[in-house]
């Protein structure tokens, strides 16, 4: 079976690849190179010793895209593809929603002219909004507090009336919560262009030297030491959702929702001394004012996955700083110098 995989050099799309490789399906990534790495699928190819096809193309360019589908037999799509950055998108909202939305449109319009009607879409928590109760079911409200978070919800909204219009389409929407993490040989992670805007990577940028201390949002949350609580999951578990999902849609016409988390918060100060503990590096933090539209916490209730997916995270958090370490320490500039042979 041949699943394409749009943003398959990302972060979350890479370890897709090396966990679909190994379950024997065929690959074709389609990436910009935006923000990845070649360098992330030549890893992938050492670690699995597997060839996958790699087509550099814009979804934006439908003619492009179409030519993917006219050389290859697709039979599902995961689209991982997007720009993803939060304070970005409040700079530059037009720019994502073209990106994101305009983008997501083009692959459906070629999908169904092809009747490849098999898709699996990387959405997200930020869905949700500022939910009032915790953990977070797939049927609470939803919402978003900026245009990264919106595009995500329109995308879903257009995924739901198009399934409404054609019952044909088997759609899969996985709401991650907070991937981190790396894959355990420390070949392939999270390699971020600039400043980190995420927790870990940051944490583990300061470990290694590269940044003079964590800068933590805010210590007055009503949470168990004040400081923001979410759900992390290893990049691993997340990548597996996405084999269980393309196994179900296979089989089950129609659209649902899945959280994928491990249904436990940890607080940030938490993730900072795990990570401590892990490297056994004093790792130095600043307490600085809340950023605007922060929630106290954020974590899943996965149950929903585990009974229709067969799946549930099994990594801990110290799985989660073990590998991030590994992965930081054995390329402490990410994908810029390579450390095999």
């Amino acid at each position: 079976m041949a699943v394409l995989l749009t943003g398959g050099a990302g972060y979350i799309g890479s370890h897709a690849c090396v966990e679909l490789l190994e379950q024997g399906y065929e690959v074709v990534v389609v990436d910009n190179f935006m923000n990845s790495s070649m360098v992330a699928l030549d890893r992938v190819k050492y670690l699995t010793g597997k060839e996958m096809t790699l087509c550099y193309i814009d979804l934006l360019d439908e003619e492009g895209l179409e030519r993917v589908f006219q050389n290859h037999y697709i039979e599902a799509v995961i689209h991982f593809a997007g720009l993803k950055a939060v304070g970005e998108s409040v700079a530059y909202p037009l720019r994502y929603y073209h990106n994101n939305v305009t983008g997501t449109l083009t692959l459906i319009r070629v999908m169904d002219r092809y009747d490849v009607k098999t898709m699996i879409f990387s959405s997200s928590a930020t869905v949700y909004g500022e939910p009032e109760t915790t953990p977070i079911t797939e049927d609470f409200p939803l919402s978003a507090t900026n245009p990264y978070g919106r595009t995500k919800l329109m995308i879903e909204e257009i995924l739901y009336d198009l399934s409404q219009s054609d019952s044909s389409w088997s759609i899969t929407i996985l709401r991650y919560f907070n991937p981190i993490g790396a894959h355990p040989s420390g070949l392939i992670g999270e390699s971020p262009d600039g400043v980190p805007n995420n927790l870990l990577p940051y944490v583990t940028q300061v470990a290694v030297g590269r940044r003079p201390a964590v800068q933590v949002f805010g210590n007055n949350y009503n949470t168990v030491d004040g400081t923001g609580v979410r759900d992390y999951i290893h990049v691993v578990d997340l990548a597996i959702g996405h084999i269980r999902a393309v196994e179900k849609a296979n089989s089950a016409p129609g659209i649902r929702a899945y959280n994928l988390g491990t249904g436990e918060g940890y607080s940030v100060l938490q993730v900072i001394e795990a990570m401590t503990e892990t490297t056994e590096i004093p790792i130095p933090f600043e307490i600085v004012g809340p950023r605007s539209g922060d929630i106290a916490e954020c974590y899943a209730n996965p149950q929903r996955a585990k009974e229709e997916l067969q799946w549930e995270a099994t990594r801990t958090l110290y799985d989660m700083c073990r590998d991030a370490w590994r992965w930081q320490s054995e390329n402490p500039y990410g994908y810029k110098v390579r450390v095999y042979a």
